[in-house]
């Protein structure tokens, strides 16, 4: 493991730690979507963005340290918990800086995913895999499993250096669950460990097999969890963090400023990151879809259309929300979205694992961060240029601009 290797953190790392948001004036949300493979999309993308918080505030900053809520769902949720997960040689500093995301993703997916033969045999072996399916999930997980307990142990979610959200979702009571560092500091049923979330948050239907885990509190009360990925119920989960935010402000949780009403969202500044839609021209034809069974909708065309559609039209529904929340507040400057909207073959994909299209996925995230800034057009539902702003504008540019409103909202809580 990368944590491993690494060298005890300097007394100046113990420093910057994350400072709440009563001590400055903002409430800074990080949110990254869900997609499998293409998780390595916002690897490089925060990678980027780590980087540039470091030219302005020195090499020991760490994204943890500058926002408030973390908000991951399935591949999401564990970059979320590599980004803020406590290092076992210091407390105080992150497991993983995010220049390590998108090696670590390039080493351990193949594993995750194993690739069947090519050639001759790649026919039979998708035939397989679709038959597959329909008796039990396409992997067991068993690496995935080891790997998430490996690397998080027993650390749990009241220990993140920051306040996380992770989704999952319940399929005994068939609602959404909402792990959340706030729940786990006030309730230890609601405490578990972050293993246990990141399995649960990335246990795609058809893909990684359901998990089951137990908590219990000191007196002996104990809460089940029976869990899938959380991509079914909220596969961008940054309205998600923003209502976890309006309850513990409602709460009067000490964190965040005692004036602060829980809808006052122009106090808000949120960084969401995709990890890429396929070609909305391109998917599936309704045509051929008119013909389908429940065998064609779980694998039509050698994919899973009906994962793919739940998963894109949630991530959809929450960007056309937010998109609509702060340009109706004026606030549109404090959202940036950054999405790849054009994916065509093997990288539209959740768990191709080829070294080509691994490879393919890390230069669509560096291609990503060269084009022109884009919003959301409310009326289509698609990506457009930024009509504001000039064609130099990149998502680089933005990212940089945000960064420096995070540099300055640190040294706003730093003295005070």
């Amino acid at each position: 493991m990368f944590w491993k290797n690494r060298k005890a953190c300097s007394q100046m790392a113990d420093d910057f730690a994350h400072l709440p948001p009563c001590k400055g004036e903002l409430i800074t949300v990080l949110s990254i979507d869900g997609g499998g493979v293409r998780g390595i999309i916002p690897g490089v993308i925060l990678e980027f963005l780590e980087s540039r918080l470091q030219d302005y505030d020195g090499k020991d900053a760490r994204i943890a340290d500058y926002f408030d809520v973390i908000a991951g769902t399935s591949t999401g949720g564990l970059l979320t918990a590599m980004l803020t997960a406590p290092a076992p040689d210091n407390v105080k500093r992150p497991l993983f800086e995010a220049k390590d995301i998108v090696q670590f993703y390039l080493r351990h997916c193949p594993y995750m995913f194993p690739q069947r033969r090519s050639g001759i045999f790649s026919y039979f072996a998708k035939t397989r895999d679709m038959l597959g399916i329909i008796k039990g999930p396409k992997y067991d997980g068993k690496y995935l499993h080891k790997l998430v307990n490996d690397v998080l142990g027993g650390t749990k979610l009241d220990q993140t250096l920051t306040n996380v959200v992770i989704p999952a979702f319940d399929i005994k009571l068939l609602q959404p669950t909402i792990f959340s560092t706030f729940k786990a500091k006030a309730h230890c049923v609601k405490n578990p460990r972050l293993a246990d979330v990141c399995i649960s948050t990335s246990a795609a239907p058809t893909y990684l097999p359901a998990h089951y885990f137990e908590t219990k509190d000191d007196e002996g009360s104990s809460q089940s969890f029976h869990l899938v990925d959380g991509g079914v119920a909220a596969n961008n989960p940054t309205l998600v963090a923003m209502g976890q935010v309006t309850k513990e402000v409602d709460r009067k949780n000490k964190e965040f400023p005692a004036e602060m009403k829980p809808l006052d969202y122009r106090k808000y500044l949120v960084i969401s990151i995709g990890t890429g839609a396929p070609l909305q021209e391109g998917k599936f034809d309704a045509r051929k879809a008119s013909k389908w069974g429940a065998f064609g909708w779980l694998v039509g065309e050698g994919t899973t259309p009906l994962i793919d559609i739940f998963f894109q039209a949630s991530s959809d529904m929450v960007d056309i929300h937010a998109a609509c929340l702060f340009e109706a507040i004026q606030c549109s400057d404090k959202y940036l979205h950054i999405q790849e909207d054009n994916l065509v073959g093997d990288v539209a994909s959740m768990d191709v694992t080829t070294e080509k299209n691994l490879g393919d996925l890390v230069q669509a995230g560096k291609a990503l961060l060269k084009k022109q800034i884009h919003v959301l057009d409310i009326e289509s539902g698609k990506l457009k240029p930024h009509e504001t702003v000039g064609k130099d504008v990149t998502n680089e540019v933005a990212l940089d601009n945000f960064a420096k409103l995070l540099s300055e909202e640190r040294k706003r809580r730093l003295k005070n």
